[in-house]
């Protein structure tokens, strides 16, 4: 019996391997799949915040974008100013530009200011004056047009203008810092 003995010690030894084998390979299997559950976990939670820095950006360039965009409308609290800059251009190209009303629509689906202007000068200065206005930097559009020739010899426009506005409470309340 002797000569058995090294081989059931060798079969019991490598049955025991075997089967501690067999456990730690159990237990590496589960580990993996938690390990995979956490990486997907993560990759989600890099997904997200990706996707929020991107939103982030995309309303960065939204809220410059609407200042932009902002800033061709007039405030009603603003028409002094407004009115500053007709009259600087029509100055600037030899003309006088003389505000005969002002009058703010109550659409709350699109604001506008009706202007009544008059640009007085020589008829070149008048055309040039007129074309400033018209292609200033704002929503404008004009409604009406009469020119005439004054007893003096200049030259005088008549000029319906309407301006897209801002209304006051908008323009208070979201007003940039």
């Amino acid at each position: 019996m002797k000569p058995l003995t090294p081989l059931i010690i060798s079969v019991v030894v490598l049955t025991l391997v075997l089967i501690g084998y067999a456990g730690l390979r159990i237990v590496v299997a589960d580990k993996s799949v938690a390990v995979a559950s956490l990486t997907s976990q993560i990759q989600q939670k890099s997904d997200a915040a990706s996707r929020v820095a991107v939103a982030r950006v995309a309303l960065a360039e939204l809220a410059s974008d609407e200042t932009i965009v902002r800033g061709h409308f007039v405030p009603q609290t603003n028409v002094v100013n407004f009115i500053n800059d007709l009259q600087d251009r029509g100055s600037t190209l030899g003309t006088t530009v003389d505000i005969t009303s002002v009058a703010a629509t109550n659409s709350k689906l699109r604001p506008m200011l009706q202007l009544v202007i008059g640009i007085r000068g020589t008829f070149d200065a008048v055309l040039r004056s007129l074309g400033s206005i018209e292609y200033a930097p704002y929503d404008l559009s004009v409604t009406g047009l009469s020119l005439t020739l004054d007893t003096k010899g200049a030259w005088v426009a008549s000029v319906n203008i309407s301006v897209g506005s801002t209304p006051m409470s908008a323009a208070t309340s979201t007003s940039p810092s």
